[in-house]
């Protein structure tokens, strides 16, 4: 499902040496499988999250997903991907917005007509059906992350990309968010990738790389 090979990022800031947040990084990740992308803060998951989002470009190496290349797609063919092919659970919702508003945003940005109604069952899924038309103020933090997956998971992508989805919760909601994103990742045979400085989250996928300084190895 997803091939990352020789990936390699690098930042210059000024004459000195290059910050190598990505240095030749190479992993697979298979239909139905949970990994975690474990190191502490600063050590490049966001970057190398961003790289296979296609929000940036590597300096060389290659994203494969299913077989096709993201890092040579145009732009109109990378907005086409991380819509219908990419599932990417953020971090917090937009204030004010209704909860099934904000799970339908992609469905809406795809022109699906009555989004809201195709997201209902997904929600009711995830346990927020009699929250739906609570606004994001309403919603507790284990809420707003089921909203958010709900939205990752609405166009039923090959694959998904979690950046510290679990950060803001506590103990009990971080056990029922991974059993949840496990058992979804099972049930639709999609590629997940979940990128944590946690040790007891990592310790819950189904393989774990670390990354520290830019380079990638099994934990």
């Amino acid at each position: 499902m997803l091939k990352v090979r020789d990936l390699v990022k690098h930042y210059h800031l000024g004459a000195g040496e290059p910050i190598r947040a990505v240095d030749g990084v190479s992993f697979e990740i298979a239909r139905g499988e949970l990994a975690a992308l474990y190191g502490p803060s600063g050590s490049g998951k966001t970057t190398l999250i961003e790289l296979i989002a296609g929000l940036q470009e590597p300096d060389s190496g290659s994203v494969l997903v299913e077989g096709r290349d993201v890092v040579a797609m145009s732009r109109k063919e990378g907005d086409r991907y991380r819509l219908h092919d990419l599932g990417i659970i953020g971090h917090d919702l937009s204030p004010g917005w209704r909860a099934i508003r904000s799970a339908s945003l992609k469905l809406l940005m795809a022109d699906v007509r009555s989004a809201p109604r195709m997201i209902e069952p997904l929600l009711g899924q995830l346990g927020l059906g009699d929250r739906l038309r609570h606004r994001t103020e309403q919603l507790s933090m284990g809420e707003r992350q089921r909203v958010l997956i709900a939205r990752a998971l609405s166009m039923d992508p090959k694959l998904v990309l979690a950046d510290e989805p679990t950060g803001n919760l506590d103990t009990q909601l971080t056990q029922d968010v991974l059993h949840l994103l496990r058992d979804l990742c099972r049930k639709r045979e999609m590629a997940l990738l979940l990128a944590t400085h946690d040790s007891q989250v990592a310790a819950f996928a189904d393989q774990v790389y670390e990354l520290r300084d830019g380079h990638l190895g099994p934990r």
